[in-house]
């Protein structure tokens, strides 16, 4: 794979536009690491419930987070505008792969800054939300997924 600081926003298929608050920042000025993790959470159920009737009470199925890191480039800071990009590495049965970028929105930053801040590996497992075992990915689900997953 190729040094993953080289991608660019263009490279995700899906972006989102994330806000945080003044909170979010850490003694040091910038975005405490845990917050990383909240942005690329809401980034990806943003999206689905953008697209689909999902209601996690209800649904047959669930995504639940099977795995994650991130690794990090360059500080970011409230209020600088974000963007997560979000894409599709891999697509299984039961589970789905993102990697998810952080950006500086380039249409709401304060001066072009095209560089990756940081950089997420989000696996979520499809489970039944009864036996609490993998299933697999709904049809409708999939659909959406498969937009996410970059041209060859």
């Amino acid at each position: 794979m190729a040094d993953p600081r080289s991608l660019t926003l263009a490279d995700f298929p899906v972006q989102r536009p994330v806000t945080t608050r003044w909170s979010d920042n850490d003694m040091y000025g910038h975005l405490n690491n845990a917050v990383y993790y909240e942005l690329f959470d809401s980034a990806i159920n943003g999206w689905q419930a953008e697209h689909l009737t999902i209601d996690p009470m209800t649904d047959p199925t669930q995504g639940v987070v099977a795995e994650s890191s991130c690794a990090f480039y360059a500080e970011v800071a409230f209020p600088t505008p974000l963007v997560v990009g979000i894409r599709v590495v891999r697509l299984g049965t039961s589970s789905v792969t993102y990697q998810l970028g952080l950006f500086v929105d380039p249409e709401r930053g304060p001066a072009p800054d095209p560089g990756i801040k940081a950089l997420g590996h989000w696996v979520h497992v499809e489970i039944d939300a009864v036996s609490r075992r993998p299933t697999p990915i709904p049809a409708h689900l999939r659909e959406l997924m498969q937009a996410a997953v970059p041209e060859a």
